[in-house]
């Protein structure tokens, strides 16, 4: 019996799995590639996986099908391994996947260089780390870095030489989190938890969806054993949140009531440990102790049409986007009252200022993960996985509807939630201070 380990599980919350003969899938997983023909895959190139998303279904199958004779000329089956001669399209997933988790093995040739996109992003690094003509490049540091995040970034070179000896299978396990990435190389962790970079369109995050596709790049490559998990709302959540539970954060709520606020105390409740803004209510519930710098996490949860905010720096009365640092919207993107919205109106957004990418929330109604961090006069969003927003909100200059932001210079205020008036619920709020020490 083979058996999958994971070093770190009990970090991502992750149980070991296990597995009997080659490409039959441990429970709860499915064989992305079932060891006998190529069925849920089609040939794709190095390309902006958003073109082929917009495309129609009808052209998306006619793509699918005119790649096969490259695909047949180029991959082929030999018993258990799924074998590519170096050359063609990759080999791509009909399917596209946000958070999961991923199994794959792989056998490759002396000065060989493959690796494997993740939402159809370039790219888990796979390559010959004895190749001395790449060293200058990075490869005696070993397979498994994402090879385009920016040098010096996180996640860009593994953290340690995990690959085997040519001849011997490789196994890797990646998880994905929005664009958080996890990789472990036969049993060694190799990124941990970094950001992967968005490749086609360098100032958006990371698509939300996307195919898993295997890299042609001038060697035979043989790969089994492609098993995939898709990592329910839940447990994404939860990972994001082990992750995010830094030595230094404190708890802002104590699930049971709302003695550790101030502001519109009266117009929140506590339901189901999670702190509500009463419907047809609204106003700012703020923290009783002020903040400059500093790191917050939460988890939210919108009603349809839900519409609420993030208080930064609020000074304690008036409107906290304009007269605190910001208003950070918390609103249900994709209610049909909101289509014709200004840019900087839309979740994440500091309101009326900068706008935040779109696209990342959860299904209205689910539970979604956010950490906010703020840094004298900056501001980085990322919510589920992905850095939805990373301004500057000093070097603003151009204001929704010219409404003057007087409060955006602010150096210290309040934490809290601006209701609007809906049903908006917030649970695991916690903060780091960032202040230095005097």
């Amino acid at each position: 019996m083979k058996k999958f380990y994971l070093v770190g599980m009990l970090v991502l919350g992750l149980a070991a799995v296990s597995h009997g003969a080659d490409n039959e899938p441990p429970a709860g997983f499915v064989a992305l590639f079932n060891g006998k023909d190529l069925k849920g895959w089609h040939g794709y190139e190095t390309k902006d996986p958003r073109k082929f998303q917009a495309m129609s279904d009808e052209e998306q199958a006619a793509a699918r099908e005119q790649s096969q004779e490259d695909i047949h000329k180029h991959w082929s089956i030999d018993g258990a391994d799924l074998v590519n001669d170096g050359n063609g399209l990759y080999l791509t997933t009909d399917k596209n996947y946000g958070d999961y988790e991923l199994w794959i093995d792989y056998k490759t040739v002396p000065k060989a260089d493959s690796g494997i996109y993740l939402k159809g992003t370039p790219q888990v690094q796979i390559w010959d780390s004895t190749d001395e003509g790449k060293f200058p490049l990075g490869s005696n540091k070993g397979s498994g870095g994402l090879w385009n995040n920016a040098a010096g970034k996180p996640g860009k070179d593994p953290l340690v030489l995990a690959d085997k000896p040519f001849g011997e299978w490789n196994r890797f396990h990646i998880v994905q989190i929005g664009a958080r990435t996890t990789v472990t190389l036969n049993d060694k962790l190799v990124v941990d938890h970094a950001i992967l970079d968005s490749f086609y369109d360098k100032a958006q995050p990371l698509i939300p969806r996307g195919p898993i596709q295997l890299q042609t790049h001038g060697g035979e490559i043989r790969w089994k054993n492609i098993f995939l998990r898709e990592i329910p709302t839940e447990e994404a959540n939860s990972i994001l949140a082990r992750h995010g539970r830094q030595e230094g954060f404190v708890s802002l709520f104590n699930s049971k009531d709302l003695s550790d606020w101030a502001g519109a105390v009266a117009n929140y409740e506590v339901v189901d440990g999670a702190i509500r803004c009463k419907a047809g209510t609204g106003g700012v519930l703020h923290t009783k102790d002020e903040y400059s710098d500093f790191i917050a996490t939460l988890e939210f949860k919108l009603p349809p049409g839900g519409n609420n905010g993030l208080a930064i720096r609020y000074p304690g009365q008036g409107d906290t986007a304009y007269v605190g640092m910001c208003e950070l919207q918390v609103l249900d993107n994709e209610d049909p009252r909101y289509a014709k919205l200004d840019k900087r109106q839309y979740h994440g957004s500091a309101y009326g200022m900068a706008a935040a990418a779109r696209g990342y929330q959860r299904a209205t109604g689910e539970w979604n993960y956010q950490e906010v961090t703020v840094i004298g006069s900056t501001i980085k969003v990322e919510l589920n996985g992905n850095v939805i927003l990373d301004t500057d909100l000093s070097k603003i200059t151009e204001y929704m509807a010219n409404s003057p932001h007087p409060g955006k210079d602010r150096t210290t205020g309040f934490f809290g939630f601006a209701g609007h008036g809906d049903a908006v619920s917030f649970r695991n709020v916690q903060i780091k201070s960032l202040a230095k020490s005097p």
